[in-house]
């Protein structure tokens, strides 16, 4: 009742104020159709910088009064839930609609949140984990088991590819979703699979968060979302979103969800992307991610989709392709084309 379910159901609520200046907001704001009028974070050395074209506010009464919003997004991180619950309050006593993911706390169980709303009469939903579908097609793990999901054994009828990168927010759900975009216009049945609560655009097929589940359950749910996909739509090409990396420096936290992501997936090629210098993540680079991708499923990374958005000035695609030896591309410069004609190139030969 309270949960976005599609993008459209964001569009509806433009235009947005957007609450938190790292990834989540980055990512919240890229969603296609999304129109953008503010930004806001409590972090001082962001306020009054550009952040996505904007520049970033301190007060979010004073930002609304600015603005001709409709809505609030709140993206903030794990651990940040008494602040987005501030922020709620204030949004909507301001008479404004709020989307958030407070991931450990359901709007469902907040009835204080609802009430408010329904007082003020604005509309409060949530991006939730969306795990309800990952036990919809699972099921349940026996009891005793420290296991949420049951084991799955599978053997994918069509290619599998993933989509990795080597940081957070460095271009992966962009470069999966333009792929299968590309995929589809060539004639090539495919689906996407996102790992992402926000995955919410077409082509997308399945989206869940795997960062909600166990290390363990990861895999379980990958390989029960290929079948899953493979009965419903059988398809030639499956393209499964990354997370993280396996080799980020600084929050080394993710980096089991990624690599139970690949081992799940058993990729048969995959695309590595890179956003250099990157404003707040710190990947160790092309190199390494490739080298532990390789180490940790027998695959091979077969292109490299390049987010130019922080390159140095004159920096193109044409030198990552000459330093590594691989196709690489922009994705917002038609890119898909070029690395689908690679993955294709690849699976052919072998």
């Amino acid at each position: 009742m309270y949960s976005i379910t599609s993008v459209e159901d964001l569009q509806d609520l433009n235009p947005y104020v957007i609450v938190g200046c790292g990834g989540g907001g980055e990512k919240f704001s890229n969603l296609e159709g999304i129109e953008t009028v503010g930004f806001l974070d409590d972090a001082p050395e962001k306020q009054g910088k550009p952040f996505c074209g904007l520049e970033v506010a301190s007060n979010l009464t004073d930002l609304l009064e600015e603005t001709d919003a409709n809505t609030v997004a709140i993206m903030l991180p794990i651990g940040a839930e008494g602040a987005a619950l501030r922020y709620a309050v204030e949004a909507m006593v301001n008479g404004k609609n709020v989307v958030a993911s407070f991931r450990s706390l359901s709007l469902a169980e907040n009835e204080s949140l609802l009430k408010l709303a329904e007082q003020k009469n604005v509309t409060i939903k949530e991006i939730s984990s969306r795990l309800d579908v990952v036990r919809e097609i699972c099921g349940v793990a026996p009891e005793k088991c420290c296991e949420v999901l049951p084991k799955i054994s599978y053997e994918p009828n069509a290619s599998v590819i993933f989509i990795g990168g080597t940081s957070q927010e460095c271009g992966k759900r962009t470069t999966t979703k333009s792929l299968g975009k590309e995929a589809t216009k060539r004639g090539i049945k495919s689906v996407v699979i996102s790992t992402d609560e926000m995955g919410l655009e077409k082509p997308t097929i399945f989206n869940f968060r795997a960062g909600s589940l166990s290390a363990m359950d990861i895999p379980s749910a990958i390989l029960s979302a290929i079948k899953y996909v493979e009965e419903k739509e059988a398809p030639e090409l499956i393209f499964i979103e990354g997370q993280s990396s396996l080799t980020e420096m600084g929050n080394p936290h993710p980096r089991g969800l990624s690599a139970s992501i690949l081992i799940g997936a058993a990729p048969d090629a995959v695309i590595v992307g890179h956003r250099p210098n990157h404003p707040y993540r710190e990947p160790r680079g092309i190199a390494e991610e490739i080298k532990a991708i390789e180490a940790v499923e027998p695959t091979k990374v077969v292109g490299l989709s390049i987010n130019l958005r922080n390159a140095d000035k004159g920096m193109t695609v044409e030198d990552f392709e000459e330093e590594f030896g691989l196709p690489a591309a922009d994705m917002y410069d038609g890119g898909a084309s070029k690395l689908l004609d690679a993955i294709l190139d690849y699976l052919n030969k072998n």
